[in-house]
């Protein structure tokens, strides 16, 4: 680091910053020690912060909640809105096939589903294992619609069904909510990710 500081700039100390961040001193020096603020050194060896980067790295932890809260968000109001319209669509192929034990094996798959899927939305950078843990409900998707000698399409329907309301919940979400678009586009194509690969992974069942 300069040992100068730059007199065109205003700064803090470490304990201003800490302050200023709401975080204690020492956590703040972890992060300036890891390469996650800048900061500069005084003659005598102590640690400034710019107060344009404490503002910016502020800036950054809050757009960082409100993006984890909104995965939250979609979740719980996904899970209400697939319940109630489940309920309507007893009638369909895919449903009124299934006995009461059928349908509680996929209303657990379904639990399961959910959970991954808030995982992976949750990840920005991806995760393969989520990834392989979808494939293998899919696969037993296929494997109980195979046994109750639903056609593919049907199958498909089923999946399609999942996939659309937990979109369409997406889509919602601007609307209500003070957020991005981009992160909400960023939401959707998440799951559109790892339900494709439920999809496939059903379809592949069928072969």
């Amino acid at each position: 680091m300069a040992d100068y500081l730059l007199e065109t700039e205003q700064w803090m100390t470490l304990s201003q910053a800490a302050k200023h961040l709401n975080v204690h001193p020492t956590t703040l020096r972890r992060w300036a020690d890891n390469g996650d603020i800048p900061f500069m050194l005084t003659p005598g060896g102590h640690r400034r912060f710019s107060t344009v980067d404490i503002q910016d790295f502020a800036d950054g932890r809050r757009q960082l909640r409100r993006a984890q809260g909104l995965e939250e968000m979609w979740a719980e109001r996904a899970m209400v809105e697939t319940r109630q319209q489940i309920a309507t669509k007893q009638d369909r192929p895919w449903m009124a096939r299934y006995d009461a034990d059928r349908r509680e094996e996929h209303r657990v798959l379904g639990q399961q589903l959910m959970g991954l899927t808030l995982q992976y939305v949750s990840d920005p950078n991806g995760n393969g294992s989520i990834l392989k843990q979808a494939r293998a409900i899919g696969l037993e998707y296929g494997r109980l619609a195979i046994e109750e000698n639903l056609p593919l399409t049907d199958a498909l329907q089923a999946a399609m069904f999942f996939r659309d309301m937990l979109i369409e919940v997406a889509l919602q979400l601007p609307e209500e909510t003070r957020i991005q678009p981009q992160a909400n586009l960023r939401l959707m194509r998440r799951i559109n990710e790892l339900l494709n690969t439920v999809n496939l992974a059903i379809a592949e069942t069928y072969q």
